[in-house]
């Protein structure tokens, strides 16, 4: 799924290679609170919202991929990437409660997302290469565990068989999700993160 994904976003680069990856950035972010202000509208405008939240995740891939292509890439643009990644998992999350989820269990899921990425970041400050893991709750599986109760809840009001809401069900499997991702991710990271601190980076304890 996320190499599925990454090479859709590879495939558009080019006619972006232009475009200040920060305001790709910005604009995903935009993109998803678009598609939390059109999912309050219901059927049959809420299929729209799915088009912005996918819309958003392109634009997401884009910023980095446009700034490793055109040789942009830079310090304080990653921090910006970032804090607009976490801007946009708290909006999808918050497409759901729109759908029917329950707030509280939102809150949960949201929690459990953020660490997920505080966790691999604060890891790669330390040493760690890369991502310590691919784990299956990487931010394409979070857009389409948004995309696809958006779409459903244009055409039938709740979930056929168990009569859920739709949000209430893709909250559930992102909550399934994200736990499985945050065992995956602590396994990679133990394996990972060096034994000692990098002779470039002080212990900050």
């Amino acid at each position: 799924m996320v190499r599925g994904w990454l090479r859709l976003v590879r495939a558009c680069v080019r006619p972006f290679l232009g475009v200040p990856p920060d305001v790709l950035s910005v604009a995903g972010v935009l993109a998803f609170a678009g598609a939390l202000l059109v999912a309050t509208a219901g059927a049959p405008w809420v299929a729209f919202a799915g088009v912005l939240v996918v819309l958003g995740g392109v634009l997401d891939g884009l910023d980095g991929a446009v700034a490793l292509a055109a040789d942009r890439a830079r310090p304080l643009g990653a921090v910006v990437d970032a804090v607009c990644d976490r801007l946009g998992d708290l909006l999808l999350v918050a497409v759901l409660v729109v759908l029917g989820a329950p707030a509280p269990a939102a809150v949960a899921v949201a929690a459990v997302t953020l660490l997920h990425e505080y966790a691999r970041a604060r890891a790669q400050s330390v040493g760690m290469p890369g991502a310590g893991a691919v784990t299956v709750a990487e931010r394409p599986t979070r857009i389409i565990v948004v995309a696809l109760p958006v779409l459903g809840a244009a055409v039938l009001p709740r979930v056929p068989g168990p009569g859920w809401s739709w949000g209430t069900t893709f909250l559930t499997t992102w909550a399934a999700l994200a736990l499985v991702g945050l065992v995956q991710l602590a396994v990679g990271m133990w394996r990972s993160i060096p034994a000692e601190f990098p002779p470039e980076i002080p212990p900050d304890r």
